[in-house]
């Protein structure tokens, strides 16, 4: 799936909004370690990222191929501050019609329109894919990220009071949130 867009952030500076491609491997490793350490609100820690530039470009070359699929990069300075993308959640008949969420950006970035920019890309080509909704986990304590989601119509579905347990902060909730998209 392919994805292109120039924006303005609110600092007046110029973003790139696109698909990551193969080249971009080794920039996308690095914005994921950065944002790792910026935050404990993800999946992972930076200790755990474990893929080698080979396994990243395999990774992007699939995403870029896919008509269901994309990994979107934000480049400000021909550097990439951000990632969102979405994920099948299934091939079978069942959750085919489902696709899974995600969005990380370096927090020098945080206010800028960035976030906005990535959500409304990825809306726009699950939405091109067919999907007929969209599906996130966020950590409750993330307010900025769940302002960000309800703008756009997310739902909350669900918590999880145990759904993430921090090396930092112990147990952290999450909550399962959904937009419909037909």
């Amino acid at each position: 799936m392919k994805y292109y867009e120039n924006i303005k952030l609110k600092n007046n500076m110029v973003c790139i909004i696109r698909n990551a491609t193969i080249t971009d491997a080794k920039g996308v490793l690095e914005n994921t370690k950065i944002i790792r350490e910026e935050t404990d609100f993800l999946l992972s820690y930076p200790d755990e990222i474990n893929f080698s530039i080979e396994e990243k470009e395999e990774f992007l070359e699939n995403k870029e191929n896919s008509s269901c699929e994309i990994q979107i990069c934000s480049v400000v300075n021909d550097r990439i501050v951000g990632l969102a993308g979405i994920s099948a959640v299934g091939l079978k008949e069942k959750v085919k019609h489902r696709a899974e969420f995600g969005i990380s950006i370096e927090k020098a970035y945080h206010g800028k329109g960035i976030g906005t920019a990535l959500t409304k890309a990825c809306i726009q080509c699950a939405k091109t894919a067919g999907y007929k909704q969209l599906e996130l986990e966020v950590v409750a304590e993330n307010t900025n990220a769940i302002a960000l989601y309800r703008k756009f119509g997310f739902t909350e579905t669900g918590r999880n009071p145990r759904g993430f347990c921090s090396r930092y902060t112990g147990w952290q909730e999450l909550i399962s949130m959904l937009l419909e998209l037909d």
